[in-house]
């Protein structure tokens, strides 16, 4: 991992560059900001030309982006206040009551956060084990997942997000030290634990092993059974791909850990209310491209969620590192004008903020965070500051802005 972010030290001025000039060439403006016209000065600086302003202050509109962020069903009006301050207005409860949800629970998870200015976008919940691993019982498990997302349409709700694993490779984590003294999140599918490496660690005891066209199987078998559902209730089902997306995850494959993979999901039962949650960090770490994903998801109008956040990969799958979003390998800034161009409309969440000093001192919680090299509210903000400029800029430069 040093020499990772050695690499990355060594190549983030050229990136900057590069990626800079890609964006001010893109749009036909100059170094300086200024519009850029065929003529050159004799050191190869374009001329300085008129500004074009918009009005501001650029805000979301019905058919932008939606900066949200994680609460509880039970929220503070503290840490709701906060998050107001910090200019996001939309919600994506990660604790809702236990399956099957009612709409009348919903409703008033719903009032909850209306009353106190924030708007609830979506809810997320894990798949049953025995739909995962078809199980007796999965039929039952699924009629109360239909139930929900029922739920979930007569409450206004309009994404539900959901993870599908048989086990998620969490061990594969470690805290990297990065800029400044910063803890990065890394994963290395090679890191030692208890003399074991992560890739050879045995499956859990009481798991059989599958094969993925098993546990593809047991996918599909649930697709069919709820997207008929969600389309009917207007309700998105947004899946998160598997992340880490190791091949193997403690003796099983992982079968939503490829670009291929994300593919097969959304055409095995084609619908707006059968997507994915596209994430630039996890199309990286698999080596592929973010831009190309979202083509590919947004012309099938399947985008459902995003989550915004960035990476430096020494080795795609195997070993990387979660990093702040202004200082890895994708270009966020294409990555969310290309979001702009297919009118992306639903939450983008700026997640994971690095462990930042402050928070480790100052946050609430003493420093214990979810995710190893993770960190508190001082990163978030930071990471939901950049996303929003991200977003403004990519309004301007789509020519994108919402009337007001």
């Amino acid at each position: 991992m040093e020499r990772l972010l050695n690499v990355a030290n060594n190549r983030r001025n050229f990136l900057r560059t590069s990626a800079s000039l890609a964006a001010i060439s893109a749009v036909g403006l100059g170094a300086n900001g200024a519009t850029a016209s065929a003529e050159t000065a004799s050191n190869g600086t374009p001329p300085r030309g008129p500004i074009r302003a918009v009005k501001w202050p650029v805000l979301e509109g019905p058919n932008t982006p939606k900066l949200c962020q994680w609460f509880s069903r039970t929220p503070t009006e503290e840490t709701v206040r906060r998050w107001r301050q910090a200019g996001v207005d939309h919600a994506l409860v990660t604790n809702p009551l236990p399956l099957p949800w009612t709409a009348a629970d919903l409703r008033a998870d719903v009032k909850r956060l209306e009353k106190m200015g924030m708007g609830l976008l979506g809810v997320l919940f894990s798949a049953p084990e025995s739909a995962v691993l078809g199980l007796p019982g999965r039929d039952e498990k699924i009629n109360e997942v239909k139930q929900s997302i029922r739920a979930a349409g007569r409450a206004g709700i309009p994404v539900v997000e959901y993870n599908w694993y048989v086990h998620r490779l969490s061990e594969g984590y470690h805290e990297v030290i990065g800029r400044g003294g910063a803890g990065y999140t890394g994963f290395d599918y090679e890191l030692d634990v208890d003399g074991v490496p992560v890739k050879d660690l045995p499956r859990p005891e009481g798991v059989e092993a599958y094969t993925r066209e098993q546990l593809w199987d047991n996918l599909e078998y649930f697709l069919r059974a709820v997207v008929p559902v969600a389309e009917a209730a207007g309700v998105r089902l947004a899946v998160h791909p598997n992340d880490p997306p190791a091949p193997i995850s403690r003796g099983n494959p992982q079968i939503l850990a490829t670009f291929d993979d994300w593919k097969r999901l959304v055409n095995s039962v084609p619908s707006p209310s059968n997507g994915m949650t596209v994430d630039p960090g996890v199309t990286t770490e698999i080596g592929e491209d973010p831009l190309e994903v979202v083509r590919y998801m947004g012309k099938r109008d399947c985008i459902n969620h995003v989550h915004f956040r960035n990476v430096l990969v020494e080795k795609p799958y195997v070993k990387y590192a979660e990093v702040f979003p202004d200082n890895g390998q994708v270009d966020m800034f294409a990555f969310m004008r290309e979001l702009v161009r297919h009118d992306y409309r639903y939450g983008i969440l700026a997640e994971h903020p690095r462990a930042l000093d402050y928070d480790r001192k100052h946050d609430e919680i003493g420093g214990q965070y979810a995710d190893v090299g993770g960190g508190g509210h001082a990163g978030e903000l930071y990471d939901t500051g950049y996303c929003r400029a991200l977003m403004q800029a990519a309004l301007i430069t789509e020519g994108k802005v919402p009337r007001r």
